[in-house]
């Protein structure tokens, strides 16, 4: 949408808050005290994003004084909501507000309060429907993802539908909400957002929209077109506490969504959301009207620019900067770097391995091909920094000669039990294996659904993989390296991506000598 749609409301400061500096940058990391190393943890330049693994965002100054001032008195936590929804309303144009234990619980309590309502007889109950006179939530096939799990929490039934029909046969009195995830997707094709919106408001459902990495428009983007309530992580571009949310919207369903949260019992009592992040969270949202965008989005083009500069004249790289102005989500600008990772022999997953590997330590988005300097997360002096650790590691890159394949030792093709030994517990899987020359092909069954396998095998060695996304939207990565003793047995590690790492033991259960 154009910036005319996304004018930032004025509004007075919220009281007894410090006033709010305009455009503040993130302080430079000198000049923080670090409480990380005496730990044994290695803080890292953040020049990737609002990625939770990497701890999101740095709190604005605005938003860790109001934290500090409201841990040192006590207040009544329903008043507090009640005050900081209307606040909340005062600040972004909508009907009311709620701050929450980050963007997920704000999805489910939203859920809860479309399924229950505030009343308490059903609160209670919650994951368990039975009885309950709705107890469905619509999601288009475009918005499955893997944060699905926030409204299954609630013990809902998901409802996929991928067409009109299929939506408005699945629209009945058993429906309490429907679910968007915002992003591309949601804009196009035959359930684009205008046109879902018109077949469910005649129904009166509500309609979430889940904004978590996006900017905060002010009047609200999503609302205006026809959506009940909206959700925003508080952690990404708004910079408030890491651990807080926002759930903006019809009033009624806000209000409820408060009943079904902590401090009151029931199912997301593990939810809880503390009156520190509530009034960052307030002072971080004050600071979003307050700051000069355009302002920042030129620093942010200066450090690029001062990265960009330092690696022109490695003639192996193409350097290029993107502005995506008009997109919501993740809204950036970045520095493309690209080079032939076929050629060098260094992929950009691998740089950005090496990198998180370095000192100083940094981070950035990765591509096959290349990485990505991502400029709204890092801090004055970031700049300097990245571009000299870049120049180092991207200078070095030089042309690789083609690595021979050994021939393999063994017939890997058949049916394996994989052994496989997690942080605590474990599971047998099953391979059934295709070897062909170097490579493997097959599929993996694990311990409920079955996924394609790609990899190859030099020598004894095995290198493979299997990835799945779950009907749910779950993506899960499995990677497995090692070794084959044996035309009988293999062991290795098993790299899960975001959940860690794992060992393996496979042992041959049919022979297969299908091998080309």
């Amino acid at each position: 949408m154009k910036t005319s749609r996304r004018n930032l409301l004025k509004s007075a400061s919220v009281a007894g808050l410090p006033a709010v500096a305009v455009a503040a940058a993130p302080a430079a990391a000198a000049a923080v005290p670090d409480v990380y190393t005496p730990i044994g943890v290695r803080p890292i330049i953040n020049a990737r994003g609002t990625f939770t693994i990497v701890s999101g965002s740095t709190m604005l100054p605005e938003a860790r004084s109001a934290m500090e001032a409201a841990s040192q008195r006590y207040v009544h936590m329903d008043e507090l909501m009640d005050a900081a929804g209307a606040k909340l309303a005062q600040l972004t144009g909508a009907e009311f507000g709620m701050v929450t234990n980050g963007c997920s619980a704000a999805i489910t309590h939203a859920t809860a309060a479309c399924v229950a309502g505030g009343n308490p007889d059903l609160h209670v109950r919650i994951p368990d429907l039975r009885g309950f006179a709705k107890d469905e939530v619509i999601v288009p096939t475009h918005s499955r993802n893997v944060y699905d799990a926030a409204i299954r929490a609630v013990g809902v039934r998901i409802v996929e539908v991928s067409t009109p029909e299929e939506l408005e046969l699945a629209i009945g009195p058993r429906t309490a909400m429907v679910y968007i995830l915002a992003g591309p997707s949601a804009e196009r094709g035959p359930l684009a957002f205008e046109a879902l919106v018109k077949i469910v408001a005649p129904h009166k459902v509500p309609i979430l929209v889940d904004a978590a990495a996006e900017i905060l428009t002010i009047p609200n983007f999503h609302l205006q077109r026809g959506a009940t309530l909206v959700t925003y992580s508080g952690g990404k571009c708004i910079r408030g506490p890491q651990t807080a949310g926002l759930l903006l919207g019809k009033k009624s369903i806000v209000q409820a969504a408060w009943v079904h949260s902590a401090p009151h019992h029931g199912f997301a009592r593990s939810l809880k959301i503390g009156k520190e992040e509530t009034m960052g969270m307030l002072a971080a949202v004050e600071a979003w009207t307050k700051r000069d965008h355009n302002a920042e989005w030129q620093r942010w083009l200066g450090w690029l620019n001062t990265v960009k500069a330092r690696l022109a004249p490695l003639a192996h790289l193409q350097l290029s900067i993107e502005e995506p102005k008009e997109q919501l989500s993740n809204r950036t600008p970045a520095l493309q770097v690209r080079w032939d990772a076929a050629k060098f022999g260094v992929t950009g997953v691998q740089m950005g391995q090496m990198l998180m590997s370095g000192q100083p330590r940094m981070t950035v988005a990765t591509q096959q091909n290349g990485i990505n300097v991502v400029a709204y997360m890092m801090a004055p002096g970031d700049a300097e920094q990245v571009a000299e650790v870049l120049h180092k590691q991207l200078s070095a890159l030089k042309e690789q000669p083609k690595k021979d394949v050994s021939p393999a030792q063994f017939d890997l093709s058949g049916r394996w039990a994989v052994r496989i030994e997690f942080l605590s517990g474990s599971s047998t899987h099953h391979l059934d294996l295709l070897h062909k020359a170097a490579e493997l092909s097959g599929t993996h069954q694990g311990d409920f659904a079955s996924r394609p396998i790609r990899g190859g095998v030099n020598g004894a060695a095995v290198d493979f993989a299997s990835s799945l996304n779950e009907n749910h939207g779950d993506s899960l990565q499995f990677r497995f390296t090692g070794l084959a003793a044996s035309a009988n047995e293999m062991s290795g590690k098993l790299d899960m991506g975001e959940y860690r790492n794992a060992t393996w033991t496979a042992k041959r259960v049919i022979m297969n000598s299908r091998r080309g």
